[in-house]
């Protein structure tokens, strides 16, 4: 392996994504960011703004066969990945029923599959001292009544990240899953669709670089999650000693449902 040194970020176009982009941009270890995201315009702009540092590849996570084509790209530049930030992924803040099939497997495709996908492939490019970091959240936490899947997903990513860091031990990779709470993004606009019932209190919202800058920092101590901010690590407390039932009933108090 004698490629570029790189850090490959997904959902870079925004929000987190760009916030990982921006600080590791000014990183003089890391050659080359590349950014992964659906949008090309917004892609187009993040490359604007931050330099010709940015590599831009808009890619569909949510189809495995978009990944395979991307794959592509790592075998013929075989770079060096020092940083995998598995950041794409989305909500929708509603009842079950109000999701078509599509609308409820593409959610799980994006958020799991995309991120075991994205690690098959670029694990294989990764030296000792490399750093996997995944984007789960304090919704991973307990179970969410009316962002049930969107929860689903990331507590999948949260055991799967912690389980990984495990298995990659030996190889000198270290795996963390981050685990933020409400983040001043874009993520509300998509995920609020008009349901009858659905998220409203958006408590200890923070700003992403924060969440990032944190993220960063755990990983490269070897830390398998990663938590910012007095709020979600009570929350992190609360849910290890309460009953998960107590903590629904919570969570449906504080929504007012």
């Amino acid at each position: 392996m004698n490629g570029k040194k790189i850090a490959l970020v997904t959902g870079a176009s925004g929000g987190l994504g760009r916030e990982f982009a921006a600080i590791l941009a000014k990183d003089s270890n890391i050659e080359e960011i590349w950014a992964i995201a659906r949008n090309r315009k917004k892609l187009d702009m993040l490359e604007k703004k931050l330099g010709n540092k940015i590599k831009t590849f808009s890619v569909d996570l949510s189809d495995i066969n978009d990944i395979k084509r991307f794959s592509g790209q790592l075998e013929e530049s075989k770079p060096d990945i020092s940083y995998l930030i598995n950041n794409a992924g989305y909500a929708k803040f509603c009842s079950y029923d109000e999701l078509n099939i599509d609308e409820s497997t593409n959610m799980v495709n994006l958020n799991v599959n995309g991120v075991i996908s994205m690690g098959l492939i670029c694990i294989p490019y990764m030296k000792k001292g490399s750093h996997i970091i995944n984007i789960s959240s304090q919704a991973a936490f307990q179970p969410l009544p009316y962002q049930n899947i969107y929860s689903s997903t990331k507590a999948f990513i949260r055991n799967y990240s912690r389980a990984l860091n495990v298995e990659l031990r030996d190889r000198g990779i270290s795996v963390t899953a981050v685990c933020p709470g409400w983040m001043d993004t874009d993520l509300y606009n998509r995920a609020e669709i008009g349901a009858r019932k659905a998220t409203n209190n958006f408590c200890g919202m923070v700003k992403p670089r924060k969440v990032a800058l944190k993220a960063l920092r755990d990983a490269c101590k070897g830390r398998d999650m990663s938590v910012y901010s007095f709020y979600v690590k009570l929350a992190h407390f609360t849910a290890k000693v309460l009953p998960q039932r107590a903590m629904i009933n919570l969570w449906m108090h504080q929504q007012r449902f």
